[in-house]
């Protein structure tokens, strides 16, 4: 195989990475099979798409970036087995990807830029996708894994773990990546839940109320949703309407979403 000698982009988020452990630790935490649906976000050099196509019998690529996109229609150990979509992953068509296989393997370093949304996008299809394992920025691993009445925890963490299990694999310094980004980085595992240990009648409402509860975090619930929840409400499914939004269960929010939905 070539080397990519292009320099990266910064528009792109682009942060190549390289250190061979942190691969091999994220690879064997999928556990993957060679029939494995496994879709790649962004696989730029190839540090995990190589290793990727040894295990694998196919493998499809996401990328943006034009020049990365050449190079690897030119590498002649990945054709016949690798399929590359040019486009934007926050566009990415996940159900019509799939087709009428197995639920998709998502993996990926992602560009710090476009992580939130992108993993927003993929929740939305939750039931065509088995896991996720990303590469991230680490203070929105932290966020996504936080548990409830901590500093980190917020709205990404009760959005998240509505939708899927979350674990916080592992922590990665800036030396596993070129160029060096200037934040930590970590590796979450995102398991959706096949089943959802609690369900919101209005996913909409349920969306608004998390963010408003979360929008001035020092003020208690009474404040915060204020015009969208009674406090004779909150008291009705025995939520103290002088606790603040973080110190909420997932499984609370759902409640409160459900009485107003």
């Amino acid at each position: 195989m070539s080397q990519y000698a292009q320099q990266t982009k910064k528009r792109f988020g682009q942060h190549f990475l390289h250190d061979r452990g942190v691969i091999e630790r994220m690879l064997r935490a999928l556990s993957l099979s060679p029939t494995d649906r496994v879709v790649e976000i962004g696989p730029g050099s190839g540090a995990l798409t190589f290793p990727l196509l040894e295990r694998l019998n196919h493998l499809d690529i996401v990328e943006i970036d034009r020049d990365v996109i050449s190079w690897w229609q030119q590498q002649t150990p990945a054709q016949g087995k690798l399929s590359i979509h040019a486009q934007d992953a926050l566009k990415l068509d996940i159900p019509r990807l799939r087709g009428a296989g197995e639920p998709l393997r998502v993996i990926g370093n992602l560009p710090y830029n476009i992580s939130t949304p992108l993993l927003f996008h993929l929740l939305e299809y939750g039931s065509d996708i088995r896991d996720m394992l990303f590469m991230l920025q680490k203070e929105v691993v932290d966020r996504i894994t936080a548990e409830p009445d901590s500093s980190d925890y917020g709205r990404l963490s009760v959005m998240m773990q509505y939708f899927c299990a979350t674990s916080y694999l592992m922590k990665v310094g800036p030396g596993a990546f070129n160029p060096p980004p200037k934040v930590d980085s970590a590796v979450v595992y995102l398991k959706p839940w096949v089943s959802l240990p609690y369900t919101a009648h209005h996913l909409a409402t349920f969306s608004q109320l998390v963010a408003q509860a979360f929008s001035q975090r020092r003020k208690t619930l009474r404040n915060t949703l204020k015009g969208l929840v009674s406090t004779e409400q909150m008291e009705s499914v025995g939520i103290d309407p002088s606790r603040r939004a973080e110190t909420l269960a997932v499984k609370d929010f759902v409640q409160l979403a459900n009485l107003i939905s």
